[in-house]
């Protein structure tokens, strides 16, 4: 049998172990849910992608996207580092328009494929979001999260597409690097509200500082998210048509966790594409083998 190649990315790096790590197996057909559920478990990263053959016409490629605990239909960086590994192994080459299609669970994805070699920057359509509820959804749960805290031009909201997170703009750029925030009330938020959790954020010189605390699934702080992103930058989009945000911007995300993460947003009508650059970390080989567990 011909070796399984894997590769171990960093993705929306400004610099190397700046962004997020992701798993990926390049060639994982054959595999069953349980070897990759095993498999992603093993990794314990925040997301294991694992690629295979197309199961729908207009597709380059499939991915699957493995937490250590279940599957999901979609998130920004196992999207654009899937892409970034499917490239480089060759098993896909961008069309005319400089797209590759993805299909995962949330459907048939393009990706823009802009540049070359170190500097190649991938951006992904994010699927389409919409504000589906105020500060009064949030209610008292919200209101403890957010206590003490300023707060800047864009009222609180909480947004859906493809995943579903409270957003709220903080006054200022050093409050929001500087807060501690209350993770077991961000929880409650989370579970009350059928929510990932909370992304905050302020606006700075190159476009937005960003946080964000999906404590509905566990984790305490994400260094670079691109699905958050995505669903930040719709609600921008809709709520601040005409600043200096309306057609895109630049994000800083992870350096209160020690990563150094490099998002690049762009909005064009109604859609935002969410992107960046991916480094390669680890390129090699899995030997994973079939195995049921015992009784």
């Amino acid at each position: 049998m011909s070796p399984i190649r894997y590769k171990q990315l960093d993705v929306f790096a400004a610099r190397h172990g700046g962004g997020n790590p992701l798993g990926v197996v390049v060639d994982a057909q054959g595999w069953s849910d349980s070897r990759m559920q095993r498999f992603a478990h093993w990794t314990n990263l925040v997301e294991t992608t694992f690629l295979m053959p197309p199961r729908v016409d207009g597709a380059d490629y499939r991915a699957r996207i493995y937490t250590p605990t279940k599957e999901i239909p979609f998130a920004g960086h196992p999207t654009i580092g899937s892409a970034h590994a499917a490239l480089d192994a060759g098993l896909v080459t961008p069309d005319a328009a400089g797209i590759v299609w993805q299909e995962c669970g949330a459907g048939v994805l393009p990706i823009r494929v802009e540049g070359d070699g170190p500097t190649r920057e991938l951006f992904v359509q994010s699927p389409k979001a919409r504000i589906v509820g105020d500060a009064s959804r949030g209610g008292e749960t919200l209101s403890a999260v957010l206590y003490g805290v300023k707060l800047g031009a864009l009222a609180p909201a909480c947004v859906e597409g493809g995943r579903r997170w409270w957003v709220a703009e903080f006054a200022d750029e050093s409050v929001l690097r500087g807060w501690r925030p209350d993770h077991a009330a961000i929880r409650a938020l989370a579970l009350a509200t059928d929510t990932l959790g909370l992304c905050v954020f302020a606006r700075s010189a190159e476009g937005l500082a960003v946080r964000a605390f999906p404590a509905g699934v566990g984790i305490v702080e994400d260094p670079a998210s691109g699905a958050a992103n995505g669903l930040i930058a719709a609600y921008v989009a809709e709520r601040d048509t005409t600043g200096a945000l309306a057609t895109g911007y630049v994000v800083s995300q992870g350096r209160e966790v020690g990563h150094d993460a490099r998002i690049i947003i762009r909005i064009d009508g109604d859609a935002v594409w969410v992107g960046g650059r991916t480094n390669t970390i680890i390129d090699g080989h899995v030997d994973w083998q079939e195995w049921e567990p015992a009784a």
